[in-house]
């Protein structure tokens, strides 16, 4: 969410809309393709995965929140800041590929991952992680790009989606979703611009193996974020009727069915404007039913529906304990019992999670049957 833009950025407004009605469609660089190939990524030294042809994969989904830990940005409405300098945007990377390597995923699903953006000192945070984990290869989605946004200091950006792999992504694909249909064109042409991004994990012997890696709206009153959801299972029925043992995962941003809470959680501190209210979940109670009916859920519904906060995986304040679930994991196949872990604190590695972003990780052992 952007704020109210100041005089500099009213002016830069301007030009843009000038630009878009003169016909220049495309003026800053912020559109995309109803489908398009995604950038590929290598480490730069290859670790070699010890089974060539494994039954089995452990994965990982983690909202890393453009490597800013716990800085208060202005769009999160607790804080002010707008930029970083490198020192704390590697810091943050550091402490995120420290846990990463402890859980050791052979897939990584990450969210909010920037790779040349001005507020995260132009660090290609995809690279970085590559280079400082036991992760080989990586496809990317750009989700918010624009070679200059005109509004409060944020400059440059691209943010976006990633799969990240011990073994070779191939056919990445980047597929768009829906935007928010109740804003203006100006304001659309500079919002975020969702996606599915989908790869298949090249494993010796075999070609079935598709991950589907997304991060659909936080806000919308229009009902576009429902779209987006059922887009996604969509997506995973697809594959799953062409016969692709399938894993899709990300940031949902709505909350599983059964959820104690939906509205009053007392981390919101934005100002509502009817537009960004993502305090109250309540029409949204029943959007994740259809998912939860055709896929097996890392975390069990029923364990779920037992206990929500053992497997809240998001809180958008740094001093209070996560107090939601957005977070997930999907397939068509199973997870080894027993082998999902929530990663609300110091579990399975010894690395608090709270201070690496307002998302928590989530990992599992997906069976490739």
């Amino acid at each position: 969410m952007l704020s109210p833009p100041n005089s500099r950025a009213r002016a830069m407004l301007c030009v843009a809309a000038l630009a878009l009605s003169l016909g220049a469609c495309d003026p800053f660089n912020a559109n995309f393709a109803d489908s398009e190939s995604a950038e590929s990524y290598t480490a730069a030294q290859i670790k070699a995965p010890a089974d060539a042809s494994p039954d089995t994969l452990d994965v990982m989904n983690w909202n890393a929140k453009y490597g800013a830990g716990r800085i208060d940005f202005f769009f999160d409405c607790h804080g002010d800041r707008v930029l970083m300098n490198s020192g704390e945007v590697e810091g943050n990377l550091d402490a995120l590929a420290a846990k990463i390597k402890l859980v050791d995923p052979d897939v990584l699903l990450v969210q909010e991952i920037d790779t040349n953006s001005k507020r995260s000192a132009y660090i290609d945070q995809v690279q970085y992680l590559l280079d400082t984990t036991d992760l080989n290869y990586a496809v990317y989605a750009s989700q918010w790009r624009a070679d200059y946004v005109p509004s409060d200091g944020v400059g440059p950006v691209d943010s976006g989606n990633a799969i990240l792999s011990k073994y070779p992504l191939v056919d990445a694909e980047r597929v768009a979703l829906p935007p928010i249909g109740e804003q203006d064109g100006l304001t659309q042409y500079f919002y975020l611009k969702r996606n599915m991004l989908q790869a298949r994990v090249d494993i010796e012997g075999r070609d079935d193996v598709v991950v589907v890696n997304v991060h659909t709206a936080a806000y919308s009153s229009d009902g576009t974020k429902k779209v987006q959801i059922d887009l996604f299972k969509e997506k995973l029925d697809e594959l799953a009727a062409a016969g692709k043992t399938v894993l899709g995962g990300g940031d949902l941003n709505a909350l599983p069915p059964g959820s104690d809470q939906l509205v009053g959680f007392d981390d919101f501190v934005c100002e509502a404007d009817g537009d960004f209210d993502a305090d109250d979940y309540t029409p949204e109670v029943d959007w994740l039913d259809a998912l939860y009916a055709a896929y097996t859920p890392a975390v069990p519904l029923a364990d779920y529906q037992a206990d929500n906060s053992a497997y809240f995986t998001h809180t958008t304040s740094k001093d209070l304990f996560w107090n939601r679930k957005l977070d997930y994991l999907f397939t068509n196949s199973s997870f080894v019992a027993g082998s999902t872990v929530t990663h609300q604190d110091t579990s399975k590695g010894g690395v608090e999670t709270m201070p690496l972003s307002d998302h928590a990780p989530l990992s599992a052992t997906w069976e490739l049957q």
